[in-house]
């Protein structure tokens, strides 16, 4: 059966050549996911698409589709937005290779959509500051781990169930969540001040911002069963992101 879609509200997150004067454009749409489309003739140098199809901005897109890869037919700006630059386009990329890695085809994530779309609204507003760098890309692991149904606990501990404590260290497991121990170190330990700073999205604290960063790349790491991110080396080559 042949679908169709109108004037869609959706962000490039790849697109690559196809033929001569195609492409091949990965798509995150509200209410229907990712979506792969072929752009036809969207090379060409006269093409109404070949300067709209740009990643991080918000566009509406119309396609058809009877397999698993539609056909786009239109495109158009879906509302104003500074471009990404910096260091702030690196964390888009990330994102987009997050969700390119992690996220199925035509499963629909609307909440996960509107944290994409302010996350990059607010990647675009320029800001240098690491401490809204580092809440953003949180922010949106941890709702993209909770749409795929592995919410990280934060706020209680895994085996009892008591309520998580500032002072005491945890060593977090990946399939259950925050175990009190008494190591002081380790990859997978982490404090509690630093579960509960999480769980408020409150990432001021340095320390919060460098432990919280290295649960999040453990347990997105669990996911990818081994895929490497190659924007994350990138990023954590910049700064501590």
């Amino acid at each position: 059966m042949k679908r169709r879609a109108e004037l869609e509200p959706g962000f490039v997150l790849h697109a690559y050549p196809y033929k001569e004067t195609s492409l091949i454009v990965e798509v995150f749409t509200r209410r229907y996911g990712r979506v792969g489309l072929l752009a036809r003739g969207a090379r060409r140098p006269r093409s109404a698409m070949r300067g709209v199809l740009l990643a991080f901005h918000p566009l509406r897109l119309t396609w058809s589709a009877s397999a698993e890869l539609g056909t786009l037919i239109a495109v158009e700006w879906g509302g104003g937005q500074k471009s990404l630059a910096g260091v702030g386009l690196m964390c888009g990329f990330y994102i987009n290779e997050l969700l390119l890695r992690l996220l199925p085809r035509d499963d629909a994530h609307e909440a996960l959509f509107d944290a994409y779309s302010a996350a990059m609204a607010r990647l675009a507003e320029g800001s240098a500051r690491t401490t809204m760098q580092s809440a953003i890309l949180r922010g949106f692991e941890r709702r993209m781990l909770a749409e795929l149904g592995y919410a990280p606990v934060l706020d209680r501990e895994a085996e009892h169930g008591a309520a998580i404590e500032p002072d005491k260290r945890y060593a977090y497991e990946a399939e259950r969540g925050p175990v009190e121990t008494r190591r002081q170190d380790g990859d997978s330990v982490i404090s509690g001040r630093t579960l509960l700073d999480m769980a408020a999205d409150d990432y001021d604290n340095a320390r919060t911002r460098e432990e919280a960063r290295r649960l999040m790349r453990a347990l997105i790491a669990d996911r990818l069963g081994g895929q490497a991110l190659h924007t994350r080396a990138v990023l954590s080559e910049l700064q501590d992101l």
